[in-house]
């Protein structure tokens, strides 16, 4: 691997491997470096993509309205903007072995294959019978070959337009958990203090702490009430949390990592967190959460029965009959709308006797209303199933499956951390994108995360070049696999057909794979694009990178000439392990 090499490093190894980490940004390397996920964060509340958002005219509008409105506004405007990306191999492949090798110092092959899915990592039970490595693509890699899933900024998912098979943006998980959280400090106004970032093995989300809760799940939101209706898009939002161990919570205040037995976030604020996700994931029992247990539980609607008085009699309609009314309605079982879902329900459907082996729901209410049971007490599992004996087949379970429905017990990281005091990021919503950027600035001696915050934002008059260097050379597989095929004069004319504009404002630079992604660059990133080519096919060879200005010269034993709009001055050596850079 490269090592910067100079009489005197500013940066040692380590460091090194973590502030490059901060340009590549991969899955395992937020997992390993935890303070990256919110120096992401930060690199996008720094970003003016998003702050334009603020001038559009549908946010505009929405000045005076309640953080939920405007967040419910976000939803759907990051919903039209931007698609959630399943191509694995968007960023290319890595091994195994190399990135166990690259981490082993800091953390064990066992605990990754515990909580990486990428290194074998399963899940409980429920993964196991959903095929989960299926699901996701993660079974077409069992040998040593694995993709790179690597998290985009603001820039590189708006980016994803120009790339083909794409008319928006798009963006994995993590980028989408990062970019809603950006957008819910910026665009509506809510305290970094209230979000939350709640990573897992397979999926990154968000806890928003504003009124009973909010959950992102890739684009959508989930609010309390949408947690336990029972639908199908409820249901698989609430899979990671249900069925995972919850990685890294990152925040404002610091960080904890279910590996590491230091934490840095504030413990009043990650028990606040643990308490309320904890009220979050649990809800009290009424007929009108049973009716959301029956929405998801299909398989018990056959012994249930709904009756409603006409003229003085009573009709029934089986249970399955009417959830079948809901599709394509606005009414809904059990809620204010009851009585105008019950009027929907054609005559045919309706029996004048009471249908047998079915439990009458009026029944049911009363019965719930009389005992206030709570599913996650024994005795009062076992009244339920003693009132469902007789109907319902192996009681118990379904005594069982209703509590698992209205009760869900968050993995987090345990409260039993050494907590070691940093300081916290203090912006305030009120601020404009200068002053946040000013004072992301002042706090850089003091908070590393800020400090690591303006490597990911890719701001190279702010940020040593050591690491974007390191992390061009090394790990952007997509721009090598590219040119494979070409020699290095055709390398050369492919890249100077390329529009010479930049993903990313001002003198900020995109790596190589941004730019063979997308197919634009301007000369520098052309220049290191074509380097690491170049290092790939003729390791042996010395590359020299020589920006002055609008010029940007390559040597090798030839010179290849680009021109930049970036106004930056470098001059870069890179050999085979080695890495020197000059002002």
């Amino acid at each position: 691997m490269l090592k910067w090499v100079t009489r005197e490093p500013i940066m040692d190894n380590d460091k090194l491997e973590k502030y490059s980490s901060a340009i590549t940004l991969s899955d395992m390397e937020v997992f390993v470096f935890p303070e990256l996920m919110y120096a992401l964060l930060l690199a996008n509340v720094m970003s003016p993509a998003i702050w334009r958002w603020r001038e559009l005219e549908t946010f505009k509008k929405l000045a005076k309205k309640t953080p939920l409105k405007k967040f419910m506004r976000m939803k759907q405007f990051i919903m039209d903007e931007y698609e959630f990306n399943l191509d694995l191999e968007t960023w290319g492949l890595t091994s195994k072995s190399m990135e166990l090798a690259r981490f082993e110092k800091y953390i064990s092959a066992g605990q990754i294959a515990q909580s990486n899915g990428l290194f074998g990592y399963e899940g409980d039970k429920y993964y196991f019978d959903v095929d989960i490595r299926k699901h996701f693509g993660l079974d077409a890699y069992d040998s040593d070959v694995i993709p790179y899933w690597k998290t985009e900024t603001v820039e590189a998912m708006d980016a994803f337009r120009f790339k083909k098979g794409y008319k928006t943006g798009a963006g994995e998980c993590v980028s989408l958990s990062s970019l809603y959280m950006a957008a819910a400090f910026v665009v509506c106004g809510i305290p970094l203090e209230d979000l939350y970032a709640v990573l897992t093995p397979l999926h990154s989300q968000n806890y928003i702490d504003i009124e009973d809760g909010i959950l992102t799940n890739n684009r959508r939101i989930v609010t309390r009430a949408m947690w336990f209706n029972g639908t199908e898009l409820s249901m698989k939002a609430q899979r990671a949390l249900r069925n995972e161990q919850v990685t890294v919570v990152a925040h404002c205040s610091g960080y904890t990592h279910c590996v590491y037995d230091e934490a840095t976030i504030d413990p009043a604020a990650f028990k606040h967190l643990d308490g309320r996700l904890r009220a979050f994931c649990s809800a009290s029992l009424d007929m009108g959460m049973f009716a959301n247990f029956l929405r998801a539980q299909t398989k018990y609607q056959k012994y249930m029965q709904f009756c409603k008085d006409c003229h003085g009699q009573a009709r029934f309609v089986p249970a399955e009959t009417l959830f079948s009314y809901e599709h394509g309605s606005d009414m809904r079982i059990c809620t204010n709308t009851h009585e105008k879902l019950l009027d929907e329900v054609h005559d045919e459907d309706w029996h004048g006797y009471e249908l047998p082996r079915r439990i009458r729901c009026d029944r049911l209410t009363e019965f719930l209303a009389g005992n206030k049971l709570d599913p996650r007490k024994s005795e009062d599992r076992e009244k339920l199933a003693k009132f469902v004996q007789g109907i319902i087949p192996n009681p118990a379970k379904f005594a069982g499956d209703l509590y698992e429905f209205v009760h869900i017990e968050p993995r987090l990281p345990g409260l039993d951390k050494k907590y070691v005091k940093s300081k916290p990021i203090e912006i305030n919503p009120q601020w404009d994108r200068f002053e946040v950027i000013d004072y992301l600035e002042s706090i850089r001696g003091e908070n590393e995360t800020a400090d690591l915050a303006f490597y990911a934002y890719r701001d190279m008059t702010r940020c040593l070049w050591e690491p974007f260097v390191k992390a061009a050379i090394e790990r952007n597989p997509v721009s090598i696999e590219a040119a494979k095929n070409k020699t290095a004069q055709e390398t050369y004319d492919w890249l100077c057909l390329m529009p010479n504009e930049s993903i990313y404002e001002g003198q900020r630079l995109a790596s190589p794979d941004e730019l063979a992604n997308y197919g634009r660059g301007d000369g520098i990133e052309k220049a290191f694009t074509f380097a690491n080519i170049l290092m790939a096919k003729m390791p042996a060879e010395e590359v020299q990178i020589t920006i002055d200005g609008p010029d940007v010269v390559v040597k090798n034993s030839k010179e290849w000439r680009f021109e930049s709009a970036k106004g930056l001055q470098k001059q870069i050596r890179l050999a085979k392990d080695r890495i020197a850079v000059r002002a």
